[in-house]
Order: structure tokens, then C-alpha cells, then sequence
């Protein structure tokens, strides 16, 4: 694993030894190539971190900051290790349930990515918690990353789906703001 371009490019990053499942090499291309326009000068919410990777790969193609969330103790670990072998220093690490985190959040995201356990149902709740506290500014985006044989509702409160990408057996689905509510 490995970041793929921006001012920490090619360097490499350790995933935690169980329970993740890292978003693969080609799989972020794509996504990042998708992306690439919304990062410069971006506030990040990677809501289920793992090793870090996405928003570490965000604050390398120019965000602003990123907030690293993960309830899991090994993986936060992980993530101190990634941030400081990079020298990271625009990163804030929350551990603790995905909830909690947007409960305590007092900004604003103009990028958050949802990519919970497949299958563990945490899509929607994380959707409309985010409606809920206000957390996605008027021109931001939210990626959920999934199994491509389920399928996420095409509007969850003030959000809605405006594009899907297939990669493999992953898709990506990407929300906006239909307005402001």
C-alpha cells in the first residue's frame, strides 16, 4: 500500500494486521482521480480510517486537514505510525466510534468518506448523522465505499447519490447536498 501521487507520493504506508480492508492501489486511483480537482485547500472526514490511507493520500494532493477516525486501538496505532513516518503534521486522529465523532465535530467537511466493515449497516446511520449535525459544506462530497452488489438509496435526508463507480467488486458512491437545509 502505497501513496499514489502528490508531495508524499510513492511512499509506502502499513495497514493493521486484521480486521481492515485497505482500499487497493488501483481502486484510489480511480477514486482519487475522480477527486483530484475537490482536494486542493480541502477539510477531510475519513470516518472508518484503517491504516490512514485516504486522508493521508488527500493532505499528499494538497487538503488542508484531515480528521482520521477509527474505534480500533491496533489501527489507530497504525495510523500514528503512518502519520509520524511521513511527517504528517495536518492530521488529527480520533479514536472512537464513528458516532461520536460526528457528534463532536466542530467543523465543517468538504470531503468525507464512509467505508465502514462491508455489510455492517453503518451506511445510512453515518449518512444521516452527518445530515443531522450539519458536517458537509454547501459544495462538499461524501464517498461511500462498498460491496457493488448492495446498493445505497439514492437520497438520504438533505443528501443525494449523483454518481456511482464499479471497480471490480467495489463501487463508490458519491453524495452532495440537494440544498441547503
Amino acid at each position: 500500500m502505497r501513496v499514489i501521487a502528490g508531495k508524499y507520493r510513492g511512499r509506502t504506508l502499513v495497514a493493521p494486521k486484521q480486521d481492515v480492508r485497505p482500499t487497493l492501489d488501483r481502486m484510489k486511483e480511480t477514486l482519487f482521480n475522480i477527486l483530484n480537482f475537490k482536494l486542493q485547500h480541502s477539510v477531510v472526514l475519513d470516518l472508518f480510517s484503517g491504516s490512514g490511507q485516504l486522508g493521508i493520500e488527500c493532505l499528499s494532493r494538497g487538503a488542508d486537514r484531515a480528521v482520521l477516525c477509527d474505534n480500533n486501538r491496533d489501527s489507530i496505532a497504525v495510523i500514528k505510525y503512518n502519520l509520524d513516518k511521513l511527517g504528517v503534521t495536518d492530521a488529527e486522529i480520533f479514536f472512537g466510534d464513528y458516532k461520536r465523532c460526528i457528534t463532536s465535530a466542530n467543523t465543517k467537511f468538504d470531503l468525507i468518506f464512509v467505508d465502514p466493515p462491508y455489510r455492517s449497516g453503518y451506511y445510512i446511520e453515518a449518512l444521516q448523522g452527518i445530515c443531522l449535525h450539519n458536517l458537509l459544506t454547501d459544495n462538499g462530497i461524501i464517498v461511500c465505499e462498498h460491496l457493488a452488489q448492495e446498493e445505497l438509496p439514492l437520497k438520504v435526508d438533505f443528501l443525494e447519490k449523483y454518481d456511482s463507480r464499479k471497480i471490480g467488486t467495489v463501487k463508490f458512491d458519491f453524495y452532495r447536498r440537494t440544498q441547503c437545509e
